[in-house]
């Protein structure tokens, strides 16, 4: 059975009870080694016990004030009170006077009470029993009265008569004070004429009447009638008391672990956009597809109002992880991260320290995809980089970069300025509360100005060590490689403070840094081993998926058998792709491996299936009110799982109240016939990124006039739909297919390189035509033909059904089974519908 997570104490929660700077708390626990990442982290006994320790006299100052609070609200309850008492007196005072008199009887009287239905009445009936002696009796204490309805003429008329008749036959004695009563405090003395003259409030005694007529009502029913009722009203009872379950059933939410911020604003019934805001106000960035932790999701429906149960079945305690032995710990690598906006020189950096060329295999010259390397820095010692994008689409690559490292390098521009990635990237890495390191690069260029860049750090809090700050910064470029070994000196320094450890002699854990689905190797997964060593053929679990390792390769694509912690490694055998940031657990059996994908698989329809959500009148009736909303559906495909997140994101995000963008469906690899047929049915739109549509798939769509858009860089896929949608696209810059061949052979030609023997399946191939290598259902390379020949003679152009050969312009790796397609571009203006 689901059980609802208890809620444990946080850290704001117990600075804000004894009056203490959360701050303050979080950087005392963090040097006594505690792992607290935030202000909103759970504190355990431990820490508790720490905090009371070394906080002891804060606490008691803080205790002291709080008794002196209740103090003050006691006596001040104290005197309401008394207050209160004195009013009463006063009231009574004021009523009439309770008299115990004797009233003195003739014999020949005798005094008879007779009730009525409406009033009391007291009528007095003389007889004369002359032969009786009657003595003196104690006659009747008169308590005063009450005027319940005082338009009732009749009952006062009658009221007065016997008020005059019992004055007649009795003399009132006056009131005696007690010897030993204290004569009256002057002060409560002026208090009681201040007091003002009590009222009866008519509807309390009209409330007072119905609920003693509705007692004698039942009192005057049979025993079946009053069963019959008693039974109505507990059954009234019952329904009120189901009613007010079913209320607070509304208010309680079942999620999984890891639900994405727009599934639970979903299941809350309010805007992503209020969940994402909730989010940065308790200093969490968060994206709309960014997937969120146990503790998030507790406090953000908390903010709202809900009661989170969680799904247990979806955790097991196969994979719940267990504390390393001290002695078991060994020495690992830093793992180091390279943030910063875009085009600072992050990539160009790395290029360097690992002498090779990274940024010319990017698009458009910078990186879309997030990157792990690990570098011999010497003395048998390395370091593992993570690579992350400066583009503003990529905020769920750069914070996941930031929560799996130790030490952050913020790259910065010395002839730019501190620009809203690099002040994103600062906060991913404080909130991920890790080391950082300024590197300012591009020194080398005129018009660098450091000094500039390190007064825009100060205005944001962040002061170098040379401005009297804890930050370290170092003045580098990364062309010319100018101060490069300072920088991994002092990351390595960083890294000894920190004294990073791990147990490599134990089962495998890490994180999915990134997946991507290759037709030639199937579901890959770049996975961060973070503790244990991965062996081939060990079975693992990685989010909803299971597999087992069946081959490993370094960044280089060298096999590799073994991995140790803080190691980056390419891992072959996954069931199904996983989502970029998922825990990577081996498990002792794969029995066990698969038992746990198939419910937390099961539980991941389950949730799809809740997030099912049916137009309602009110909706209908607002997008009425705004002229109709027109929706712009997409289907989304990449190369890799991080990239189609962070597009889809960014398409996302250009919705406003008269146009939607909606994202129907987002996958990892090629564009398939399953996905023209969604996008038939759906009358959507193929965003392709980094991929290709297949041949079949090409002329499906073609048939069913499904549009296919195939983008490189990222800028270009939101400028056109954010241009689409804003009704500028004029003219249309439209791609053509005008040839598709076939690489049945290579040859290796002296002076020309590799010649390619191809076979034109469709189309029209010209000499002066611009082609694309796909392997795979990827793109290779894009270029432009160097020759094309038939038999030994240069021709223009080759028609379908014939061979060729083609000799690609600088490009000299082409392998058998490759397409090339031949393409021309076209200009077309926009025509309205």
């Amino acid at each position: 059975m689901p059980e609802v997570k208890e809620k444990k104490l946080r850290v704001v929660k117990l600075a804000s009870e004894h009056n203490l700077s959360a701050e303050n708390l979080l950087e005392f626990l963090q040097k006594k080694g505690h792992d607290v990442k935030s202000r909103n982290s759970m504190l355990s006994d431990e820490m508790i016990q720490d905090i009371n320790d070394h906080f002891k006299k804060d606490i008691e100052k803080a205790e002291k004030h709080k008794k002196k609070v209740a103090e003050f609200n006691k006596k001040r309850t104290e005197k309401a009170d008394q207050e209160e008492k004195e009013k009463a007196v006063k009231i009574e005072d004021k009523a009439v006077p309770l008299v115990e008199e004797k009233v003195e009887f003739k014999p020949e009287e005798q005094l008879i009470i007779k009730e009525t239905d409406e009033v009391k009445e007291e009528e007095k009936i003389f007889k004369a029993p002359k032969e009786v002696e009657i003595d003196k009796r104690k006659g009747l204490k008169v308590v005063g009265k009450i005027d319940l309805e005082g338009d009732k003429k009749k009952v006062e008329g009658k009221a007065e008569e016997k008020e005059s008749v019992v004055k007649k036959k009795k003399k009132p004695k006056p009131r005696k004070k007690p010897a030993e009563a204290a004569p009256e405090d002057p002060v409560i003395a002026k208090k009681r004429k201040k007091i003002k003259k009590f009222e009866i409030d008519q509807n309390e005694v009209k409330e007072a009447i119905r609920k003693t007529l509705l007692s004698m009502d039942d009192s005057a029913m049979s025993g079946r009638a009053l069963q019959r009722k008693r039974k109505r009203r507990e059954r009234e009872a019952e329904q009120e008391k189901q009613q007010e379950l079913k209320s607070l059933e509304e208010k309680k939410i079942k999620v999984n672990e890891y639900i994405s911020a727009s599934e639970l604003a979903n299941l809350m019934d309010v805007q992503v956009s209020d969940v994402i805001s909730k989010c940065i106000e308790l200093g969490l960035m968060v994206s709309i597809n960014q997937r969120l932790d146990v503790d998030t999701i507790t406090l953000v429906a908390d903010e709202f109002g809900f009661e989170v149960e969680f799904q247990q079945e979806y955790t097991s305690e196969v994979l719940e992880d267990t504390s390393d032995d001290p002695e078991t710990l060994k020495p690992r690598p830093p793992v180091v991260t390279i943030m910063g906006h875009v085009d600072h020189g992050k990539t160009s950096l790395l290029d360097y320290i690992r002498r090779s060329n990274v940024v010319a295999g990017e698009a458009g010259g910078i990186t879309q995809h997030i990157g792990a390397y690990r570098v011999d820095v010497g003395d048998n010692k390395f370091i593992t980089f993570l690579d992350t994008p400066g583009h503003e689409a990529f905020t769920a690559m750069r914070a996941r970069g930031a929560q799996l490292t130790d030490i952050v390098v913020i790259v910065i521009a010395a002839d730019d300025a501190v620009m809203p990635q690099t002040v994103e990237a600062i906060n991913h890495a404080q909130a991920a509360n890790v080391p950082i390191v300024i590197a300012i690069n591009k020194i080398d260029k005129h018009g660098a100005n450091p000094e500039k860049i390190k007064q825009q750090l100060a205005d944001r809090n962040i002061l170098v060590e040379e401005w009297g700050g804890k930050y370290q910064c170092i003045e580098i470029s990364a062309k010319l490689g100018k101060n490069v070994d300072t920088l991994l000196e002092k990351i390595l320094l960083e890294a000894e403070l920190l004294d990073l450890k791990a147990n490599p002699d134990r089962e495998a854990r890490g994180v999915v840094v990134e997946s991507e689905l290759d037709k030639g190797k199937g579901i890959t997964g770049t996975i961060l081993v973070q503790k244990g060593t991965l062996k081939v053929g060990d079975p693992f679990v990685a989010g909803v998926y299971f597999g087992k390792v069946r081959a490993m390769f370094d960044e280089r694509g060298k096999k590799v058998y073994e991995v140790s912690p803080s190691a980056p490694v390419l891992v072959l055998g996954f069931e199904g792709v996983p989502q970029a940031g998922d825990t990577f657990i081996v498990v002792e059996s794969e029995r066990d491996a698969r038992e746990i994908s198939i419910k937390r698989q099961q539980l991941k329809r389950e949730q799809d299936q809740k997030q099912v959500h049916h137009i309602t009148l009110d909706e209908i009736a607002k997008s009425i009110s705004v002229g109709g909303v027109k929706e712009l559906a997409l289907i989304v495909k990449g190369d890799v799982d991080g990239s189609v997140e962070a597009l889809s994101d960014s398409l996302m995000k250009l919705s406003t109240e008269e146009v939607v963008v909606r994202v129907i469906h987002k996958g990892v690899g090629g564009i398939s016939e399953s996905d023209v047929l969604l996008a038939s049915a759906s009358d959507a739109i193929i965003v392709g990124f980094h991929v290709r549509p297949n041949l079949n798939a090409r002329k499906l769509a073609e048939s069913q006039k499904v549009d296919i858009r195939l983008y490189n860089v990222i800028y270009d896929a939101i400028n056109e739909v954010k241009s689409a949608l804003e009704g500028l696209l004029s003219p249309i810059v439209s791609e053509e297919i005008i040839a598709t061949l076939e690489v049945r052979d290579t040859f290796k030609v002296p002076k020309s390189g590799t010649v390619a023997g191809c076979y034109v399946q469709e189309g029209k191939i010209t000499r002066n035509s611009k082609i694309r290598l796909i392997r795979d259902g990827i793109v290779v390379h894009n270029g432009e033909i160097g020759s094309l020949r038939r038999f030994k003679d240069d021709v223009r152009e080759v028609d379908a059904g014939y061979e060729c050969g083609l000799n690609i312009a600088n490009y000299n790796d082409v392998k058998v089974g490759d397409v090339i397609e031949a393409y021309k571009f076209i200009e077309t203006k926009k025509k309205l519908a």
